[in-house]
């Protein structure tokens, strides 16, 4: 019988959720719509997929990381880049075959983000990140 917390979103009976879940007893693993990791133990494990185990791993590594939230969007960035390589670690306990090709695809989505995130749209010369998360540009801005 699933616990109280899960009882909405019980995992599958000897899947490798239910493994995780008897691995990591320190989190909350939840089925759900997309895999997230919601600070500080709840991890959602999104439908099954290719690379399912891999994107677990992922958001379990953002757990033991203790991943709670950044200011800037290049500490975003270096959140998915740690969380993979922890993913990566975990990979080798599960015998889980890693994909390095899907894993730049996954960073990708961040550095496209990033990039598109970082062009004014006044001109669309790249713009710098202060440590405030406000995005300047240099050419729009008058410094002295």
């Amino acid at each position: 019988m699933p616990s109280k917390k899960n009882a909405n979103n019980p995992l599958p009976p000897d899947s490798f959720a239910s493994k995780l879940q008897s691995d990591f007893k320190e989190f909350t693993f939840r089925t759900g719509t997309k895999f997230a990791f919601r600070f500080p133990k709840t991890i959602t494990l999104g439908p099954e997929e290719p690379f399912y185990e891999l994107l677990a791993l992922h958001e379990l590594s953002h757990a033991l990381l203790k991943h709670k939230g950044f200011k800037t969007d290049v500490e975003r960035l270096k959140m998915e880049n740690q969380a993979w390589d922890k993913a990566k670690e975990l990979a080798k306990n599960y015998n889980i075959e890693v994909d390095e090709d899907f894993i730049q695809d996954q960073l990708d989505t961040y550095r496209d983000w990033l990039h598109q995130k970082s062009r004014c749209p006044s001109c669309g010369l790249t713009r710098f990140q202060d440590s405030d998360g406000v995005y300047h540009c240099p050419r729009c801005e008058n410094f002295t």
